[in-house]
């Protein structure tokens, strides 16, 4: 075999390799999503993560994360949290504004990160980390459901989608 060949053929690979990354990190889709439905999802995180130190409730702390793990990495088209916030959103009828679905993906796969780590923390008895990490989330998610603004989304948007552009 050639060595243009061979060269090809890892290339090939490694092009493939690339793809599977490139979703993983940075998704891609042509889907839109009601911008109201993950601003009152965050507002419903905040109250979940206060209850969950409130009572002291792992139970709560993997909900949250069981939650941000089905808006990142599955097909479904909403989370028990997602769920409740469209209903939240049909009942007081907020107007829907259309916006990128991929980049809250990408939030939500920090946010998976983030509650599975004060989780754990928690659990280990690292409670002054957990806090710290649940903290974060909580000032996060404050900022999406006060002002609209996507931490994650801007990470999304400016640290990795122009790195992912074709």
């Amino acid at each position: 075999m050639s060595e243009n060949k061979q060269a090809g053929m890892v290339f090939s690979v490694f092009e493939e390799r690339r793809k599977h990354m490139k979703n993983l990190f940075c998704p891609i889709s042509s889907e839109r999503m009601n911008e109201q439905v993950p601003r009152i999802t965050a507002l419903l995180v905040i109250v979940a993560v206060i209850l969950a130190f409130a009572f002291n409730s792992l139970v709560i702390m993997a909900f949250v994360a069981a939650d941000f793990f089905i808006r990142a990495f599955t097909q479904m088209k909403f989370s028990p949290l997602s769920c409740l916030a469209y209903w939240i959103t049909q009942l007081l009828k907020l107007p829907a504004k259309p916006i990128d679905k991929a980049p809250k993906i990408f939030a939500a796969r920090m946010g998976f990160v983030m509650s599975l780590a004060f989780a754990v923390l928690f659990a280990a008895q690292f409670s002054t980390s957990a806090t710290v990490i649940a903290g974060v989330l909580v000032f996060f998610a404050g900022l999406e459901f006060a002002f609209a603004f996507c931490a994650g989304c801007t990470i999304y948007s400016y640290l990795v989608l122009p790195f992912y552009k074709n």
